[in-house]
């Protein structure tokens, strides 16, 4: 489990960053943009329950912080929109692709 959670977050840190550099070279990177936030919120999920469950019975103690990171992560899948929202904008820039390819 530990091992999941640092490949995804990694995953999700190299899509935050490649989003910023795009944007630090002026150019659009809406659709990198959807994907890190996606990626990224729901690696927070995921690790954050992950966590929980590697605590066992500990993890929904308030006494240990994972019981409160597990409901602070679920904000990012809310907040600046969905990722179903995300999702729609990163399937909009595929299918724009593909015309463009064929």
């Amino acid at each position: 489990m530990l091992a999941d959670m640092a490949i995804q977050t990694e995953a999700s840190r190299m899509m935050v960053w490649r989003a910023g550099w795009l944007r630090d070279q002026n150019k659009r990177n809406t659709y990198y943009a959807s994907i890190a936030k996606a990626l990224a919120s729901e690696t927070a999920n995921k690790c954050a329950a992950d966590a929980v469950q590697i605590f066992g019975g500990n993890g929904f103690n308030s006494e240990y912080p994972v019981e409160k990171l597990m409901r602070d992560a679920k904000i990012f899948t809310i907040y600046e929109g969905t990722s179903q929202i995300q999702r729609l904008i990163i399937s909009r820039a595929v299918a724009e692709a593909a015309k463009e390819a064929a």
